[in-house]
């Protein structure tokens, strides 16, 4: 789950425990013709419907959890996509040999394992003891107690019992947790009812999950609905920011936010800022309001960073800054490090400390306190509000995980990581799941399901990252987790990629843990040859996922029953050469992705100066949408 450093003169990188988005600012540039609107191609085809290309060889679904064979030497790749600067597009086609012990393999990762070479069994395999009577206290690899010197260890350690059941070479999956003991795997049909991100609904062994907005079109062919341009900097510059609501789809730019019509693309507001955006929550209000960070004024060659010390509500519907706060300690700005909205209340994270203000007005809550020992690194939001609280010193840190009462700021409940954990991410407040790195490679290892009421372990789930996918930016920013949705009372986590059955390429699939137990439900959804597969978010009780494409096909989102697993496609993209390399150059595990109301959004979280030709024609954001 870790990722390799990035080419020369591109941002530092993101996989695992990584820095946030960020990138030297440049002066503001003027603005491009037609910035915001629906944009002509500017290569043959783009947007417009085109002869698919030829066929490729036939293709089989890859039979998954058994051995695989090793990857064959690396091919050239494409120019870098977009997305993350640097980052390849779709992996070029290479055939596979399926059989064989395969090292684990995914894009982005470190250098893989010779051929030959042993890999960690994995996780999950039958008969898994469940975590049952577990201890208040988190120790690297899950025994009890305090910390340890040597983390790696204590995980093979603690992990003796569920090991000796496993079978090595390849991640096995569980078939426990169905009445029957039979294997649920995701397969194209099926019914499902799409909706919101509650995700409480769906439970069971059986039949089809409610509950859901998100509707199967007559047919889920998409087109290019309109494109955004990227914004005219000397140099990389952070964008991040994107939301969706009803009534429009904003995304930030350099030193702004944009709102646009979220079918037509049609511009209809812009909110400047003094500096550029730094951080932001995805959380969105009932009443569409959100909250951002940004720098008090615009970078200069003397000064390229004036520091993240702005605090915003805004309004997405009118465009508008609601009200703006800086959090002092003494008379000096803090360098806020993150933001979030949970339970009416606004909360920021920093090295000196949280603080906190309602979404209404801008009332203060809490501040800093300036002879605290211990001090609020971030916060997770959403209906719950939950508090990373650091305590101790690097190499001997105490991580405390504290569901708080919104508006007073108590303590409801506290558990404690075992002390050398230095970073953690909530994936979700409700259930309350937490993503940790107890490897201290700066990578997700384990996740903790907790009771947010007492605090108490319910579950404890290791998922090794040279076998699962997921990533969470935890130094800073303390929710930004993908690749894992929480919904059902189960993890949903992708797979690493792997060798497929055909010519394809690289696949991988999505497994789900149970979080009362912590073993693997026995479900599966499969990417198919040659597609890669990214949870998004819960739609009712049915999971969205999307698909990104081999070299030959366009991108799908897909509804995945959280019942059966069943499969229904809701739209799939051109599989026109310029359309999908403009899609790939988003990649999933850096580009922003939402998707509602059957279109995609995606867009990218930095902007750079103008690259040759041959990285193709790059987008700050790409709308698609079907005509169902």
């Amino acid at each position: 789950m870790t990722q390799p450093p990035p080419p020369p003169q591109q941002p530092p990188h993101q996989g695992g425990f990584g820095p946030p988005p960020g990138g030297q600012p440049q002066d503001q540039q003027p603005e491009q013709p037609g910035f915001g609107a629906p944009q002509p191609p500017t290569a043959p085809g783009f947007g417009a419907p085109q002869t698919p290309p030829p066929a490729g060889p036939p293709q089989s679904p890859p039979g998954y959890g058994y051995p695989q064979a090793p990857p064959p030497p690396q091919q050239p790749q494409p120019p870098a996509g977009y997305g993350y600067p640097g980052r390849p597009s779709a992996p070029t086609p290479a055939p596979n040999t399926y059989g064989a012990p395969q090292p684990g393999y995914g894009y982005g990762r470190p250098g893989q394992p010779a051929p030959g070479q042993p890999t960690q069994p994995g996780y999950g395999y039958p008969g898994q003891p469940p975590a049952a009577t577990q201890p208040q206290t988190a120790v690297p690899g899950g025994g009890a107690g305090g910390g340890g010197k040597n983390k790696q260890l204590l995980i093979v350690v603690a992990a003796v019992a569920a090991i000796a059941l496993i079978v090595g070479g390849g991640v096995w999956y569980a078939k426990s947790g169905d009445g029957d003991g039979k294997q649920d795997t995701a397969s194209s049909g099926g019914t499902t009812t799409g909706g919101d991100a509650g995700g409480k609904s769906g439970t069971g062994t059986g039949g089809t999950s409610t509950g859901g907005k998100e509707k199967a079109p007559a047919d889920p062919a998409a087109k290019v609905l309109y494109q955004v341009p990227m914004p005219v900097v000397t140099d990389t510059a952070a964008t991040t920011g994107s939301w969706l609501t009803d009534k429009v789809y904003a995304k930030s730019g350099f030193g702004d936010i944009t709102g646009y019509d979220p079918a037509k693309g049609t511009k209809l507001w812009t909110l400047k800022l003094p500096g550029p955006v730094c951080q932001t929550t995805r959380h969105i209000t009932a009443d569409g309001r959100t909250a951002i960070l940004y720098e008090p004024a615009m970078p200069t060659k003397a000064k390229p960073s004036h520091g993240c010390s702005q605090l915003a509500v805004i309004d997405l519907t009118a465009g508008k800054k609601l009200w703006t706060h800086e959090v002092k300690s003494g008379d000096q700005p803090v360098n806020l490090s993150n933001v979030t909205i949970g339970g009416g209340t606004v909360a920021v994270g920093s090295t000196n400390g949280g603080a906190a203000f309602t979404v209404a007005d801008g009332k203060p809550l809490w501040s800093p306190k300036p002879d605290d020992t211990c001090y609020d690194a971030g916060y997770g939001g959403g209906d719950k509000l939950v508090a990373v609280r650091k305590c101790g010193t690097y190499g001997q840190r105490q991580l405390h995980i504290q569901s708080i009462d919104p508006t007073s700021g108590k303590v409801l409940s506290d558990y404690k990581l075992a002390q050398g954990i230095e970073y953690a991410g909530i994936v979700s407040t409700d259930p309350l799941v937490v993503a940790a790195d107890l490897g201290g490679d700066h990578g997700i290892s384990d996740f903790f399901a907790l009771d947010g009421a007492t605090g108490k372990l319910r579950s404890h789930i290791t998922a090794p990252g040279d076998q699962y996918g997921g990533r969470c930016d935890a130094i800073s920013r303390i929710e930004y987790c993908s690749g894992m949705v929480v919904g059902n009372d189960r993890l949903y986590l992708g797979t690493e990629q792997h060798a497929g059955s055909g010519d394809h390429g690289q696949t991988n699939e999505i497994v789900a843990f149970d979080l009362a137990t912590g073993r693997q439900t026995g479900q599966r959804a499969d990417a198919g040859d040659g597609y890669q597969i990214y949870p998004l978010r819960m739609d009712g009780g049915a999971l969205l996922a999307y698909k990104r494409p081999p070299y030959d096909k366009g991108g799908q989102v897909v509804s995945i029953d959280g019942n059966s697993f069943k499969e229904t496609v809701l739209l799939e993209n051109p599989a026109d050469r310029d359309v999908r390399s403009a899609e790939t150059a988003m990649s999933p595990d850096y580009a922003e992705i939402l998707y509602g109301q059957g279109r995609l959004y995606m867009s990218a979280v930095y902007a750079h100066k103008p690259r040759s030709s041959a990285y193709g024609k790059e987008y700050l954001a790409l709308v698609f949408g079907t005509s169902g």
